[in-house]
This record gives structure tokens, sequence and C-alpha cells, in this order.
């Protein structure tokens, strides 16, 4: 591809390639925040009271459209829709390809709380000249830089830091191999009692068990959050001492999906924990040993059930062939979904051709916004918008386990009654608008700068 390049030519193509590369997401951000501007304008004042309001409606168009998730529609909503209506000199200049995306990024929320659009005005105006500047700079640099001149201009918008105590979280999230990682920021109390909770379980073990002292801290993690008083000893001795002392006080439920011949031992396909990925095979058959096992069933066995609610084995197989919302890129887990009837119950049977999984906001979105889907015997999902776009999501459990993805029986359903004409009624409804609730954080943050400075003033 660049046989006939010198080395200079190529820094020259590396340069040229990453403008275009700025410029191209430049203008799909602008793209979306036009599209966002426009919709939001046709928008009524009811519509905005809705739990799905009209932000969550336009959220799921571009979301489908791009193929993203919700949260990072509404992100690019966000950025789009503010240097539209907030910083259209610096748009300019992103536009043209000479501001990173991080640099917008960043100069954006350091200037959010600004309420003045005389301020905002010159804060834009001096951005454009600078940002291009800051390309190289890190994010602290590049937040520094904006907040020297928001506080000129604005000291009440200045974006503080929260008490220390207010930020403290836990995170998990997955690895790799099988593994996932844990990290936060806690109070020093609870940090200490949890580390000191750990060497306790660690050491419940006999003297025989091969671990270290960090994997038994470690392994201790499950047994902790079941609520055991102790760990199960790993020295394969059928008289240890520790074999007697209580486990577990309460079990602990994660779902994770394998193929019998895995969970026997006898295949080194992985398993699949949903949210975290492949889970070694000899991990599953030793988690296996000690764990309830509740088969999936095959498709080829399911059929109409008479009930609304889906039976428990029914309810098993669409979790594992779906995995996830089955709205274009929505990633909610079965956890947080609901298990919806593409064609309504009683019109549509409880089958496993007419049901799937949906996240709450994107089910209220089928059921109130106008959105249809259309459901083959394979679990695929045919998504309709209100303005007759089409998206396709097949079902995500059928690429770790095809088997999962065969056809059940193709029905041949009536077609659904027309919606009531008082559906919109019980929608459920917000106590503020979007729009409400955006303002009033605002102002709260802009107090409680006034009040630092009136308790301890600032030396300038």
């Amino acid at each position: 591809m660049f046989e006939g390049c010198g080395t200079a030519e190529l820094l020259d193509l590396m340069g040229d390639a990453q403008q275009a590369e700025r410029a191209a997401f430049a203008h799909q951000l602008m793209a979306v925040g036009e599209y966002t501007v426009r919709r939001i304008a046709e928008q009524t004042d009811e519509h905005n009271f809705w739990c799905v309001d009209g932000w969550e409606q336009i959220a799921a168009e571009v979301s489908a459209e791009l193929g993203i998730s919700r949260k990072r529609a509404c992100s690019q909503m966000h950025h789009g829709q503010t240097l539209i209506e907030r910083l259209p000199k610096l748009a300019d200049v992103f536009v043209a390809g000479r501001v990173d995306f991080r640099v917008i990024a960043a100069a954006i929320y350091r200037t959010d709380l600004i309420t003045d659009p005389d301020v905002v005005a010159v804060i834009d105006e001096q951005l454009a000249v600078k940002a291009p500047s800051w390309n190289t700079l890190s994010r602290e640099k590049i937040c520094e830089l904006v907040d020297w001149m928001v506080i000129d201009l604005d000291p009440d918008a200045i974006r503080v830091a929260r008490q220390r105590d207010l930020d403290r979280h836990i995170e998990v999230g997955p690895g790799q191999n099988g593994m996932a990682e844990i990290w936060g920021e806690v109070r020093g109390p609870d940090a200490a009692a949890f580390d000191a909770r750990l060497d306790e379980l660690a050491a419940t073990v006999c003297p025989n068990d091969p671990r270290t002292h960090t994997q038994r801290r470690t392994d201790a993690l499950t047994p902790l959050a079941a609520g055991a008083t102790s760990i199960p000893c790993t020295c394969g001795s059928p008289d240890c001492p520790a074999a007697a002392t209580e486990k577990s006080s309460s079990p602990m439920m994660i779902n994770m999906i394998a193929e019998a011949a895995t969970v026997e031992g006898a295949s080194d396909k992985p398993g699949y924990l949903p949210g975290y990925g492949a889970v070694p095979a000899a991990t599953v058959a030793e988690m296996a040993k000690t764990a309830s096992l509740r088969p999936v069933p095959s498709p080829k066995d399911l059929g109409a059930e008479p009930h609304y609610r889906p039976s428990a084995a029914l309810t098993r197989f669409i979790q594992s062939r779906d995995l996830t919302c089955t709205f274009p890129g929505c990633d909610q887990p079965p956890i947080g979904c609901d298990i919806d009837h593409s064609v309504p119950y009683p019109y549509g049977p409880t089958h496993p051709s007419n049901t799937g999984l949906k996240c709450r906001i994107h089910h209220l979105l089928k059921t109130f916004c106008g959105w249809t889907d259309l459901q083959l015997p394979d679990g695929t999902i045919q998504w309709t918008s209100p303005s007759g776009r089409t998206y396709t999501t097949p079902p995500a459990g059928a690429r770790f386990f095809p088997q999962l993805g065969q056809p059940t029986e193709t029905l041949t359903l009536a077609n659904s009654p027309p919606p009531s004409p008082n559906r919109e009624s019980a929608m459920p409804k917000r106590k503020r608008t979007r729009s409400q609730d955006r303002a009033y954080r605002v102002e709260y943050e802009r107090a409680q700068n006034r009040a630092r400075y009136e308790a301890d003033p600032p030396p300038f």
C-alpha cells in the first residue's frame, strides 16, 4: 500500500489522515447535534414529562442508526447540541479537523455551568483561537486552561471536584481469559474492614492448602458476598481439619452458559459469563461440582405456552438466546430486561418465536412511541422506527452457542388490534422535565461555588 512512499511522505500521510479522521467524526457529531436540535423543537410539553421523553426517543433513533449504545448516543447528542447552540466557533475549527475530540469534550464539560450567553460567546471565541494548539496536551492540562478562562469571566461556573467522600465508588468490569477487574475508592475504615475480613477468610483453610495467601484472599470474594465464615480448603485430603467448618450462610447466584460436555469436564470449549466473556473450561467444570445446574431447553423442544408469563424453562432459553436487550446497540443484561411479546398476548402466543428481551426503556419505546418489531423464528428481531427505517438484531447468544439460534416454529399470527386512543395516559411520568433537572443541577453547583467563595474568599 505504501511501497512507493518515502519516510517523510509517510509522516505527511499520518498527519493528513489524522486531520481527516477528526473532521469525519466532527461531521458525524454535528449531524447528530443538528438532528437533536430539530427533533427537540418538535416535542410537546406533555411529552417532556414522559419517562421515555423526547430525548430518549431521539437517542433510540441515533443509537439504532449508528449501531451504538443508548449512553453513547446521549453523549454524542449532548456534545453536538452544545457545539451548535453554545460553541459554534469552536465547532467550526472542529469540523475543519484542527481539534481533537478529547479537547472538545473537555471544553464542553468545563464550560457547562456558564448560564450567561454573553460569557459563553466570549469563551467560545477564545476556545476557537486557542484550542487547536492544545491537541498534544493531557486532559488535565486542557481542563486547567479552560478553567483559567472560566474563572476569569464567571467564577461561579468553575467545575470544582466534589468532596472525595462523595466520589466513593466500586466498579467491576470484564478482564481477559475469564477474569474480571475490580477497582474503586472507598472510605478508609471500610477499606480496612474489608482488608481484614479477606485475611480472616483466607486463614480458615488448613496448612496444606496449595494456594498462596494472595490467591486465597481473591477466592474469598464469593464466600464473603454470600455471608460465609470460611472458604473451602483445596488440599484434597479427606481428613482436612477445615472440612467441617461452615462454608456459606446464603447462596449467591450467577448465570453462566456452557455446553453439557464442558460442565462434565469432557470438552475444552469455554463457558460464557454474560457481561464478562469466556470462562475457561477447567473453571466451568470446577464450579459445576458445587453449582446448581439447570438445563437450557433445545429450541426444537419448545412450543406455545398457555399463559402470559413464560415458564422457567422458556425464560432460561430466551435469556440464554438473547443475552441482552434486543434493541439495536443495547447491551442491558437479562436481569434488567422484560420478556416481551412481539405480537401482544393473547393475539400472539407465549412462544420462543414471539418473545424476546427488552430493557424497560426500549419496551416503553415500543409500546408508546411508534417503534415496531418483527421476530423471526431464530430470534432475530427486525425493528422499524417511526420514520420507517429498519434495523436488524440477531440473537447475541447464538454467536457463542449456535444451537441457541436454531429456528423454532414459524408462526402465522393475526394482526394486533389498533392501540387504545387513551394509551398515552399509561406512560410513566417524570416529576420534572429533563431541562428542569439540568437547570437545577447547574444552579446547585453554582450555589456551592458561591458559598465556598463566601466562606473562604479567593486571593485575587
